[in-house]
């Protein structure tokens, strides 16, 4: 398969050549559509916690697992819906998909249980699985290769706003609903986009080969244990005999996946692909920066909410800077990759987000929004350089008839980064906070400080009821939240700044040659593995 490489001024043997560019255009815009609505989703019900807390009586495990059930099977299906959209047709997954989507939505609108909503959203991740790769691989079927770089882009940037405009809308909502609204609004999203699919061209493998259902099976229980095992980790610590088994098995799991399928005569995936420079780059850049994204966003909204005191909708609006950098670039990317190469630009887009999280680290509990607006714009612009070049790499190096695995592999990269970033910036940020704010608490009656030991929303919370004597509570809680923030920033900061040098060593530049000592270093490796 990677002899099958897409070369340069190789057209696409899939594409809808046939499409005018009306129709081109027409598809684009509703592969954005199912794409906005699959991330949106996944943040969109953060904003209505408190509100589905108090009319379900849901604890704080249900509340979490009500926004992580949904990630959890989005990420371990989106390999072999991929590898479905490619055998059956994209279009056919996008609208069963979206089916199942809309559908899985609708049952909380009209019933409250905890355990409800939690199995219906996961059911809508399953549905989502099936719609996101689908969106990318029928772009890059639609277009030509001197075209697709440009719709890519395109892609991504929507793709990479879809969080702020699932907080914005969801905000929007509980302004005048109910938390209902919002999965209203998801279900009457996905029955829209449904018929507007129904107006597109379809693409497949014209010469599908059976599927993988093993190698299928293996890659979604290795996502789903390594994934759920981050998801665990902020709350019951990394060291947890549950949280460091289900890594553990995730990582034997893709181990085992990467044997299988090199021996398999029609893998699910290729993972010879990963040696390729450029693909590799393309998911290790995706899956840092998508880190990076997350994990500051979960940071600067309770920072927002809790600090700033915003509301839940004002803090969206406050986040809407990193749109516009991040949407700009994307749709430019197809100028400046020819001309700068991907190492430059991963390499000066994760520097670029490494500094952004060092210059947060000056915030302090008075400081104006502007203290934090400045650096969230550098940061942004450091993801808009990476966004649309690493996903145009991972689609234009995997075969042609594997674009809906590509896909999937990107958007994969995009759920386990994000997983990551949320599971690393809430492990400090708890820890810290914790240890910080324990030398404050003398004084203070034994049950308050358990309390405010917990997160700064409960110690505000017991602040407020206590009255006058609250006032150092909340004093002292907001000081260690600050503290607690500072490290977390430094940690993701070091993390992607070592990211970036890793990365910028071995991605292929302008000439799409790698460096000539990492050149010869592989070059001796492979002497020697020959020998």
């Amino acid at each position: 398969m990677v002899n099958a490489l897409i070369q340069p001024g190789q057209d696409s043997d899939f594409a809808l050549s046939g499409l005018s560019q009306r129709a081109r255009l027409w598809l684009l815009t509703v592969a954005c559509f199912g794409v906005l609505l699959v991330i949106s989703s996944m943040v969109a019900l953060n904003t209505a916690l408190p509100d589905i807390a108090m009319a379900t009586s849901a604890n704080q495990t249900q509340l979490t697992w009500i926004v992580d059930s949904y990630t959890l099977v989005l990420a371990c299906l989106l390999l072999p819906a991929g590898a479905l959209g490619d055998r059956y047709g994209r279009r056919g997954a996008m609208l069963v998909g979206l089916a199942v989507f809309g559908a899985a939505s609708l049952i909380p609108a009209m019933l409250s249980d905890p355990s409800v909503v939690i199995f219906s959203r996961g059911a809508a991740g399953a549905g989502a699985a099936l719609v996101m790769p689908a969106t990318l691989s029928l772009i890059t079927a639609a277009y030509s290769k001197e075209e697709r770089n440009k719709a890519v882009g395109i892609w991504a940037g929507v793709a990479g706003s879809g969080a702020i405009i699932g907080m914005l809308g969801s905000g929007g909502l509980l302004n005048f609903w109910s938390w209902h609204s919002i999965f209203w609004a998801f279900t009457v999203a996905a029955l829209a986009i449904f018929i507007l699919t129904l107006t597109i061209a379809s693409s497949r493998d014209a010469d599908a080969k059976p599927l993988d259902w093993f190698g299928a099976l293996v890659i979604g229980g290795a996502v789903a244990t390594l994934v759920f095992g981050i998801l665990e980790a902020p709350v019951r610590g990394w060291t947890h005999p549950l949280v460091m088994t289900s890594i553990g098995v995730g990582l034997l799991l893709a181990l085992a996946f990467g044997f299988v399928e090199v021996r398999q005569r029609y893998p699910l995936l290729d993972v010879r692909l990963f040696a390729v420079p450029a693909f590799a780059t393309g998911a290790a850049t995706i899956t840092v920066f998508f880190l990076s994204m997350f994990g500051y966003m979960f940071l600067l909204m309770q920072y927002m909410q809790m600090i700033l005191g915003y509301s839940p909708n004002k803090t969206a609006i406050a986040l809407t800077p990193i749109m516009g950098p991040m949407l700009l670039l994307s749709v430019l990317s197809f100028w400046y990759l020819p001309r700068l190469g991907l190492r430059a630009v991963v390499f000066s887009g994760l520097l670029l987000i490494a500094t952004g999280s060092l210059c947060m680290l000056g915030i302090e509990v008075g400081s104006p929004y502007w203290r934090a607006a400045w650096p969230m714009l550098v940061m942004s612009v450091g993801i808009g350089l990476c966004t649309a070049p690493t996903t145009s790499v991972i689609m234009t190096t995997a075969p042609d008839e594997k674009q809906g695995v590509a896909s999937a592999v990107n958007d994969a990269s995009r759920e386990i980064g994000a997983a990551l970033g949320i599971a690393l910036a809430g492990s400090m940020l708890a820890g810290r906070y914790a240890k910080t704010l324990a030398p404050n608490l003398i004084g203070f009656p034994k049950s308050v400080g358990d309390a405010a030991s917990t997160s700064l929303a409960q110690a505000l919370e017991v602040a407020r009821r206590l009255g006058p004597a609250g006032g150092r509570l909340s004093e002292v809680s907001k000081v260690a939240f600050i503290d607690a923030m500072h490290s977390s920033l430094l940690v993701l900061g070091i993390v992607i700044a070592v990211s970036a040098v890793v990365i910028g060593l071995w991605a292929p530049g302008r000439d799409d040659q790698q460096l000539r000592p990492v050149r010869y270093l592989l070059a001796r490796r492979r002497g020697r593995d020959q020998d």
